[in-house]
């Protein structure tokens, strides 16, 4: 007899992809577009990147960690997420760099690290973590 393997791990698996790259997407085109208020564009364009929705996207593989690390405190879990997401970023800003498309450049920016990540971020990426985990944690309503 044949043993029938259960496909829905992989499909849930790649709605949560697709979810927290469209997900980091908006965060991404919001901050960018809030931070022409400092330059007092009042057009508010946002940008982003297509490399940025497979990065954002990648935050779905955390999901086990999201439930391993529950019980820590909401500053912990932030600093965890902040410091996961600099080295996510370090190592896809490294990759893409070296194919030259990255499309982001910090050199210019004071608490960089080799122009790939802002130092200064970590209280965003924190907040960003702990929104993927509140995504991807959420209990599910039914579907009828």
């Amino acid at each position: 007899m044949k043993k029938i393997v259960n496909p829905l791990p992989f499909f849930n698996t790649c709605k949560d992809f697709i979810r927290c790259g469209v997900i980091g997407w908006c965060m991404e085109i919001v901050f960018t577009a809030v931070g022409s208020l400092r330059r007092r564009e009042l057009q508010l364009m946002g940008q982003t990147s297509l490399y940025m929705f497979p990065i954002y996207g990648c935050a779905a593989f955390f999901k086990p960690v999201f439930f391993l690390i529950k019980n820590l405190s909401f500053p912990l879990r932030g600093l965890f997420y902040a410091a996961s997401i600099f080295t996510a970023e370090f190592l896809s800003g490294t990759f893409l760099a070296k194919h030259s498309v990255c499309p982001w450049d910090y050199g210019r920016h004071r608490w960089h690290v080799n122009g790939l990540i802002r130092l200064d971020f970590l209280p965003f990426w924190s907040i960003a973590g702990l929104l993927f985990e509140h995504v991807l944690t959420k209990p599910q309503g039914r579907k009828y």
